[in-house]
């Protein structure tokens, strides 16, 4: 008994020896003048022991932008089912009556879910209700002028086409959802779309394909569903008591998968407000996000302000802690080769496929967060002995590119890989 007790104080000592040594090499590198004028942390955990390994302002607030997404995923792990919720509806006296739910693959240029087109397609008398949404379009703390750009797309209840319109002038002008194409004028103009209406502008020099977010009113939805169905939709202000049935679409990894390693915004946002159909009939990813504060992540050190499901705000803010704590419940409750593979991999997918290369083995698994002057990077590590680590590295108000800020965390994130 002597010697096995021995024998575990020889290892428990081992190992914290070898903790404080991994810490002491990484506080030295923060040293560096390249951190002098910038905000750093960096919040190491294993997963196993149990260990804090890196704590350095791990509990400092960060403008996290996109790591807001892994947030957004285990709100949707924990709330939604395996194939996604597309639409619900009740039959009244001959007529169905639909309402949206917020889910984004929905004639999505890259999820194609055509389910709830197909169950509308045989549909007499359709009435639309559109008025179940409780956010507004755009949210808290995003940039007025991205309101043109591909990564900004309103949030709606009935999202359709990734609520962009794809332009494309090619051997002849291409526009999807082609509801719009008599809107789109191919001529040289300050800005994409007018500010506030759908009236479209490719400049003619443009040979790429352009997407560019269209104003998702009732009209638009309406418009666009009564040229794809060929049918009339009428918008009604009610929608009849009863008990709503549920159809139900792609399964929920594949759109997990292309949000995390895309960074798709427009598709984290729905799924935190779609996540909220399943706790309230009136849609509201605020709703969701204080649910799954109180509830699953009631133990998080640091309450984190959250204000958006993509990570497009400058309003959020989460401490490199807290982003662990999140990772942690992920790896506790997915199956290690499913989450890998949802989040983008060092040299090989995603937003991180030309950095953090293996040697020769990708060993990095995480989700980028890039706004001007702010990159972090939060997810998993594999270490040469095996271990599974959980990080957060997190970087605000550094001047310049984020080029730079990648240089100086690989040979920290390599060192950890090779000597833990």
């Amino acid at each position: 008994m002597k010697k096995i007790y021995f024998t575990l104080l020889t290892i428990a000592l081992i190992s914290c020896a070898s903790n404080k040594k991994l810490s002491k090499q990484i506080n030295q590198s923060f040293d560096n003048d390249f951190y002098k004028n910038q905000f750093t942390g960096f919040f190491v955990y294993n997963p196993t022991s149990g260990d804090t390994l890196i704590s350095y302002n791990g509990d400092k607030y960060f403008t996290p932008a996109s790591n807001t997404k892994i947030f957004t995923l285990y709100t949707a792990h924990t709330l939604l089912p395996e194939n996604l919720p597309t639409l619900k509806y009740i039959v009244e006296n001959n007529e169905i009556y639909i309402e949206g739910v917020g889910n984004p693959a929905s004639l999505h240029p890259y999820l194609k879910d055509s389910s709830m087109i197909d169950f509308l397609k045989n549909q007499q008398k359709i009435n639309l209700f559109y008025t179940n949404l409780e956010d507004t379009k755009l949210g808290p703390g995003w940039s007025w002028d991205d309101y043109d750009t591909y990564y900004a797309p309103e949030r709606s209840a009935l999202p359709l086409y990734g609520n962009i319109v794809t332009m494309d002038q090619g051997d002849s002008l291409f526009v999807s959802p082609s509801y719009f194409k008599e809107n789109v004028s191919v001529i040289n103009a300050n800005r994409r779309r007018s500010m506030h209406e759908n009236k479209f502008y490719l400049n003619p020099s443009k040979k790429d394909t352009v997407e560019v977010p269209y104003i998702t009113d009732s009209s638009a939805v309406k418009g666009i569903l009564e040229d794809i169905l060929k049918k009339k939709i009428t918008l009604v202000t009610e929608f009849p008591k009863g008990e709503k049935k549920t159809i139900y679409g792609i399964k929920a990894d594949s759109v997990y998968k292309r949000m995390m390693r895309v960074s798709d915004n427009f598709i984290a946002e729905q799924l935190l407000i779609l996540s909220s159909s399943m706790l309230t009939d009136t849609l509201s990813g605020h709703k969701a996000q204080e649910y799954i504060l109180k509830n699953e992540l009631a133990g998080i050190q640091q309450n984190p302000r959250w204000v958006d499901g993509s990570g497009l705000s400058r309003y959020n803010l989460f401490t490199p802690e807290s982003m662990v704590f999140v990772l942690n419940k992920l790896y506790k409750e997915i199956p290690k080769e499913t989450l890998f593979d949802i989040f983008p991999t060092g040299g090989e997918t995603g937003t991180i496929k030309n950095y953090f290369k293996g040697n020769p083995e990708p060993y990095i698994h995480a989700k980028t967060g890039t706004l001007s002057n702010n990159y972090c990077l939060s997810g998993y590590l594999e270490t040469k002995s095996g271990e599974i680590l959980i990080f957060s590295f997190m970087n605000n108000h550094y001047r310049g590119g984020s080029t730079e800020v990648k240089k100086h965390m690989t040979p920290l994130l390599e060192w950890i890989r090779d000597h833990y």
